[in-house]
């Protein structure tokens, strides 16, 4: 089994830039289409079918739980007209029965409601959260040079969490509070017509009136998930670069530009704060004009002898049981419209499409020999901005190419097409023989390894790291790869051994002691395609001499890139691309090239009269030599 991607490491010289400066991180938010209602449904619908049955069951129980909390202000009429008004105590003990009785179920089914559809809720989110996770780790490169990781972070952790509402206490409190209406709407109905149709006149108004509110406050929630995820980017990307944050005095600065990202946060808050507040007012004044409809109504109504006390106090109780859902609307509605907002930008991610879904992607590589070619291939990162203008070459099983030239040229840029990162533009890469762009890049980056530059590590184990291109890798395999990319020489002396923490990014090592794990990982990963970009960078030249015989070991019988390699391997290599504005302007081997005197011929000459001082790679030191001979 090959090594998987162990992070891009693509220089920005030869990509897009990634916009993390001050005037990039001050725009925080892009305008973003007003979310449809109507087009939501059908995502909520996909999002609770597979608990229809659950809910099904808890609207019955739902049901009886509404109906049981309505038989306290039933009971209050003849408690009144028959206890109170006639003496006839005999029916006390069967109100008081029934209102415990009453009591006990609502109370048992609020219990029951409550562990069914919160732990669902609960559940849901983390299943949405799985697959949310699962669905951004398979999309392609070219998404993740988009997005911030922790823009990205965040849509998978916050932006899910309000979906509970559509399934746990949201709905709970919106279905039971629209049953209760209903419920307690048919028997103000059977008290009095005239009362009880006035008042639904007033309260249907005051239905509309909140749709178009919550329709105005649905795209303020939206924007605020998407300015929470964007100022967490931003946090993010400071805290993973403290040292470079401190080491130019950056505080202040990131200081400012993060409390810019919160202070458009609290203005979106204080602007839905007050939508809120004013949905609340309104709300209310509705209440106070519908209580004191009733008082006039309902007094005219017991002096003429058309309803009793007990009859109008009942009235009064089903009233406050009607219009109190109503009015608990707005913070119900606020969380629901968070929900859907959440849902919104959720449904939006797992639209984009996965690296393998292309219709075109049907071929699998179950093993390959490694022979890669480039057929006039062009590449753009954005329109109108060519990278590559008509690249071709062939790599052949078992040999060594090298890429050499400037920073930016564009030699990063052929080795993420080489990878499947991107795709070509136009022109076509193939690998023995099949087109790339139809291959199923699971089943090619099975058999990639790649070492690169700026190591990834994870926050684990150095044997989780190793173990990470081939998990299941036996005991001898490990210790094999560890010794021939001499692990084993810094491992085996801390206290810990192999079960030693790395600390997030590798931090606890040396940057020489984090390469060496990376080439160990491609090692055991056992790959027929090897990436090495910069792989000794980080190391002295005592390591260096030390572990290119298990750099030579690793590239034995297999295809291998190298990008600017140190002279020591460039020299060995099979053929020579020296890549210059994104074209190939010579290829050869050393000598061929050496003796051309062309611009490999600069390069290496340059490289070879700093390397004493400086042991640049070829094309790595232009700037600095211009400023020494000119000193």
């Amino acid at each position: 089994m090959g090594s998987t991607n162990f992070g891009t490491g693509m220089r920005a010289a030869d990509g897009p830039s990634r916009g993390t400066g001050r005037a990039t991180a001050a725009k925080l938010t892009a305008s973003r289409p007003k979310p449809s209602l109507k087009k939501m449904l059908p995502e909520v619908w996909k999002l609770i079918k597979p608990y229809r049955m659950l809910l099904a069951g808890s609207f019955l129980i739902m049901i009886v739980n509404r109906a049981s909390g309505l038989i306290l202000p039933a009971s209050t009429k003849y408690l009144i007209d028959r206890v109170m008004g006639q003496h006839d105590i005999g029916v006390l003990p069967w109100i008081v029965g029934a209102v415990v009785t009453a009591t006990i179920v609502q109370g048992a089914t609020s219990f029951i409601l409550t562990q069914l559809l919160s732990k669902a809720g609960q559940r849901l989110i983390a299943e949405l959260r799985t697959k949310v996770q699962a669905h951004i780790g398979r999309l392609p490169v070219d998404f993740y040079d988009k997005n911030r990781t922790g823009t990205l972070v965040a849509r998978i952790m916050t932006d899910v969490e309000g979906v509970r509402n559509l399934m746990g206490t949201g709905v709970i409190d919106f279905c039971g509070g629209v049953l209760t209406a209903i419920f307690a709407f048919a028997y103000l109905i059977h008290l009095s017509v005239r009362m009880t149709l006035l008042t639904f006149v007033i309260l249907v108004i005051f239905g509309v009136i909140l749709q178009k509110a919550f329709s105005t406050i649905r795209p303020i929630f939206r924007e605020r998930a998407v300015i929470n995820a964007e100022v967490t980017g931003r946090l993010t990307e400071s805290l993973g670069g403290v040292r470079v944050v401190k080491g130019y005095h950056a505080e202040a600065s990131e200081a400012n530009v993060f409390a810019a990202g919160v202070n458009r946060l609290l203005a979106n808050v204080i602007s839905s704060i007050t939508a809120q507040s004013f949905m609340s007012l309104a709300s209310t004044g509705v209440l106070g004009f519908v209580g004191a409809l009733i008082m006039w109504l309902g007094a005219h109504q017991v002096v003429a002898g058309r309803l009793t006390t007990g009859g109008y106090v009942t009235y009064v109780m089903f009233l406050a049981f009607m219009i109190a859902p109503i009015a608990g609307l707005v913070n119900i509605g606020t969380q629901l419209t968070e929900a859907l907002a959440g849902l919104d930008r959720t449904t939006e991610i797992l639209n984009e499409q996965m690296e393998d879904s292309e219709p075109t992607r049907t071929e699998v590589l179950s093993t390959i020999d490694g022979d890669i070619r480039f057929e006039d291939v062009r590449f753009s990162y954005e329109e109108a901005k060519e990278v590559l203008h008509g690249v071709s070459f062939e790599s052949r099983p078992g040999t060594v190419t090298a890429l050499v030239g400037s920073s930016g040229s564009g030699k990063s840029t052929i080795i993420s097409l080489v990878c499947g990162f991107h795709t070509a533009t136009s022109g076509k890469v193939f690998v023995d023989g099949h087109d790339l762009s139809h291959v199923r890049l699971s089943s090619f980056r099975e058999q990639l390894g790649v070492v690169l530059q700026e190591t990834f590590l994870f926050d684990g184990t150095i044997r989780e790291n190793v173990l990470f291109s081939r998990p299941l890798a036996t005991e001898e395999q490990l210790m094999a790869a560890c010794r021939i990319a001499r692990v084993d020489e810094f491992a085996e002396k801390f206290p810990e051994g192999y079960e030693t923490i790395v600390g997030e990014r590798g931090v606890k090592l040396s940057g020489g002691q984090r390469q060496r794990l990376s080439i160990a990982r491609a090692i055991l990963a056992d790959p027929r395609i090897l990436i090495l970009d910069e792989a000794t960078s980080s190391l002295d030249s005592e390591s260096e001499a030390m572990i290119q015989a298990g750099l030579q070991h690793l590239m034995q019988g297999r295809t291998t890139f190298v990008i600017a390699h140190r002279l020591s391997t460039i020299r060995r290599a099979d053929q020579i691309l020296v890549v210059e504005g994104g074209l190939i302007v010579e290829r050869g081997t050393h000598d061929e090239l050496y003796a051309a005197k062309g611009r490999y011929y600069d390069l290496y000459t340059r490289q070879h009269g700093l390397e004493a001082n400086l042991f640049l790679a070829p094309g790595e030191g232009d700037s600095v030599l211009e400023t020494a001979t000119k000193a």
